[in-house]
């Protein structure tokens, strides 16, 4: 028999996921093309993220791997086997649903219980199991309610354990926690990225919620249209953002267009900033994000500009400067600066995107 959840956190086992090879894929509705020759690896053991808007594709994929939805172009692998063809039911995933897509009318322990009285497991194990899959998500005692008596929060957990009692090597989940509250999902998502890796499952999560995907992934593929805008680690992605609309997509930042000119950077609609860079020449954009520029005393830095605005939001004070003859950009301090202060800027560190990237 297929180890058990609880032995395996037991005995503290290596990543067992699978590995999960996106290979050319490419799926139309109709004329829509909705993925467009799409190409990556998912290591055994990873925790990775689809990250993107509405309608940029990041659902069909998964639904792809699961076998929900037949791609028109391409192959999907799991440990070097072709999957493409094979039905969802065999293709031993578990898949975590937006929505839970629990059945009201049948207790937590049927509930859970559904995918293995599919595979016609034993009934003398079934109920080890399930109660062995309820207690990794830390539910106790609850398998003859039935999931209205229970929270959002619990639901979650609920259809977690449905995915998990099945014992997958990949476990699939689409925007799991977008139904919960703020305080809720911050909770879930830790207790949810400690449970995959005491597992050692291969798991694919779908979100457009950027801290989510942050905070929990091992690494993130952006998606636009279709399209992996950029797949990386977290830290890269925020740090390095490949363009434009990964570095506005995930976290704020401030974008300024303009030119080297041997002399400097010269802002398209501002002055000319000591930087210089022997790599790069023409046209460019600097991003930098909120929290990484400096403020110092009017006169020391790479320009002067004026608050203009302030706002509280908890951890930190956003502020709007606006540079000398220029435009207006977003900072982040841990104290209130006056209106109308005449300041200095500087930068901690910033990145440079091709212009038009």
């Amino acid at each position: 028999m297929v180890e058990t959840l609880s032995k395996q956190a037991e005995t503290g086992a290596e990543p067992r996921g699978c590995e999960v090879v996106i290979d050319s894929v490419s799926k139309s509705f109709g004329s829509n093309a909705v993925l467009k020759d799409v190409s990556f690896t998912i290591r055994p053991g990873e925790f990775f993220t689809l990250l993107g808007p509405s309608g940029c594709g990041k659902t069909t994929l998964l639904r792809a791997v699961a076998g929900f939805h037949p791609i028109n172009h391409g192959r999907i692998l799991f440990n070097g086997a072709d999957v493409t063809t094979i039905p969802a039911w065999n293709r031993n995933i578990g898949f975590v649903f937006q929505n839970y897509a629990l059945w009201p009318n049948q207790t937590v322990f049927d509930n859970v219980a559904y995918g293995l009285k599919l595979r016609k497991v034993a009934k003398s194990d079934i109920t080890e199991r399930v109660r062995a899959a309820l207690a990794q998500v830390e539910l106790h005692g609850v398998e003859t309610r039935y999931p209205s008596e229970m929270s959002g929060g619990m639901q979650q957990r609920i259809a977690l354990a449905r995915a998990l009692v099945i014992d997958p090597p990949l476990l699939l989940m689409d925007e799991p926690m977008s139904n919960l509250d703020a305080r809720l999902r911050v909770s879930l998502r830790h207790e949810l990225r400690t449970l995959q890796k005491r597992l050692g499952l291969t798991a694919i999560y779908v979100t457009h919620d950027q801290e989510e995907a942050l905070e929990m992934s091992d690494r993130i593929a952006v998606m636009q249209h279709g399209l992996v805008q950029h797949l990386a680690d977290p830290e890269t992605i925020y740090s390095r953002p490949a363009n434009r609309f990964v570095a506005e997509f995930v976290g704020s930042a401030n974008f300024l267009d303009g030119t080297f000119d041997g002399e400097g950077f010269l802002l398209s609609d501002g002055p000319r900033l000591p930087l210089a860079d022997e790599n790069r020449s023409g046209p460019a954009t600097l991003m930098v994000r909120p929290e990484q520029v400096i403020v110092r005393e009017c006169g020391h830095g790479l320009f002067n500009a004026v608050v203009e605005d302030r706002r509280y939001m908890g951890k930190a004070w956003t502020h709007g400067l606006r540079l000398q003859n220029g435009p207006l950009i977003s900072i982040e301090t841990r104290n209130a600066l006056d209106l109308g202060t005449p300041v200095g800027v500087a930068f901690e560190r910033f990145t440079y995107l091709p212009t038009g990237a």
